[in-house]
């Protein structure tokens, strides 16, 4: 049976712990992301053209877990992308 194990309210990311049935235990972080999929899709659709063609474009938020992945897969360092071609998978 799992267990809260740790949650911030802030982020919406919370830990469950698992016992793995050798007496060892599993820690999964998740998060709601509903509110940060919300927020995207308003700001996708109050962009102008103008918007969309300068040096910069904003093109979503990614939630903390998601950036957690990607440190834990050597494409992020930190909230840096390190390696470009990877990152495009996401």
């Amino acid at each position: 049976m799992a267990k809260l194990f740790s949650s911030d309210s802030f982020t919406g990311r919370y830990t469950v712990a698992h016992e793995d049935g050798d007496g060892g235990i599993i820690l999964e972080t998740k998060q709601d992301v509903s509110k940060i999929i919300d927020a995207n899709k308003r700001q996708y659709n109050d962009v102008t053209s103008q918007d969309k063609w300068g040096d910069l474009t904003h093109v979503a938020r990614l939630p903390l877990t998601v950036v957690d992945e990607l440190n834990r897969k050597r494409v992020m360092r930190g909230f840096a992308v390190i390696d470009e071609k990877r990152s495009r998978c996401f």
